[in-house]
């Protein structure tokens, strides 16, 4: 067998086995697909012949195609699933993969709105039409939660814990998890469903979808971006606002807070830590704000006494 064999078992695998998404196979396959080319222009045919230093070579080579660094990171998580699937099937011994990371320099921090900011974005919808009442409502359960845009447009009114103040959310291969929402966000979304959702269902085109578009239906992932980017640019926010965005404003916010990784982890439906962890540098970064504002010595404060001592001194 070769690696395109290995591949297509591969697929067959996650479809079969796994029942992953059509969207998340054709992402799989999209990333290993370049992954072999390279290794077919290595020279390398069977799995065992490839080393660690290949892997890093291919992150380079993204790297160079100006990549983003989120981009290679997913394609490096495409190619330690791959192998993990090698070892299991007994083709491969050991996986090169492993302790294999996208280098810190790469990495960049995602765009985080303040809390000014997403106050701004959330009061913006006109709440006396339809549309803005919903969009209200959709914003601040965005925020509220911290849930993927693709978590949300399969939101069912059956998945609110109206009394408990929770939402169930099926995440990435569909895991389920229940995330605190808060009592802000369910009365937007008790308004929304009593005056706006109630009369859309009547279709029944909605099948308990939570969030429709004024045929009923379900909103689209593509509906949510557009509906985010145009309040974003309207209410004069400038940085670039997406509706993971506002999921990274949701783990920043908590984590400046004072929030416990872990549960903003729990929260985001992340399987790895490591991937909670990019908030500890913009956590970081929150201290060290604090500290150039508040700490006598950055702040000037101290030198200013100290001079004036010295004045009096004089």
């Amino acid at each position: 067998m070769n690696l395109w064999d290995h591949l297509a078992n591969f697929l067959d695998y996650l479809h079969i086995e796994k029942h992953v998404s059509s969207h998340t196979a054709e992402a799989y396959q999209r990333d290993l697909d370049r992954y072999l080319k390279f290794l077919s222009l290595q020279q390398i045919t069977d799995p065992e012949q490839i080393s660690r230093t290949h892997i890093h070579s291919y992150l380079e080579t993204l790297h160079e195609l100006f990549l983003s660094p989120a981009t290679i990171s997913r394609n490096l998580s495409a190619i330690r699933t791959f192998h993990k699937f090698l070892i299991g099937e007994d083709f491969l011994k050991a996986d090169p993969s492993l302790d294999t990371s996208v280098p810190k320099p790469w990495m960049k921090l995602p765009e985080v709105l303040d809390v000014s900011e997403v106050e701004k974005l959330l009061e913006y919808p006109d709440i006396s039409t339809h549309t803005g009442l919903r969009d209200r409502a959709l914003l601040e359960c965005l925020y509220a939660t911290g849930m993927r845009v693709s978590e949300l447009v399969n939101l069912k009114t059956i998945d609110i814990f109206w009394d408990d103040e929770f939402v169930r959310v099926f995440g990435k291969g569909s895991k389920e998890r229940l995330v605190p929402i808060g009592k802000t966000a369910l009365d937007w979304i008790r308004i929304y469903i009593k005056e706006i959702r109630y009369p859309l269902s009547q279709q029944g085109l909605s099948g308990d979808i939570l969030f429709l578009n004024r045929f009923g239906k379900r909103l689209s992932r593509q509906s949510v971006w557009i509906l985010i980017k145009k309040y974003s640019r309207d209410s004069g926010i400038k940085k670039f606002t997406s509706p993971h965005t506002l999921r990274h404003s949701f783990a920043t916010h908590l984590v400046e807070g004072g929030a416990d990784l872990r549960a903003v982890q729990e929260m985001l439906g992340h399987a790895d830590i490591s991937t909670t962890q990019i908030y500890t540098h913009l956590d970081r970064e929150f201290l060290k704000q604090v500290h150039r504002n508040y700490h006598p010595l950055e702040s000037g404060k101290l030198w200013r006494k100290k001079d004036k001592d010295r004045g009096e001194e004089l």
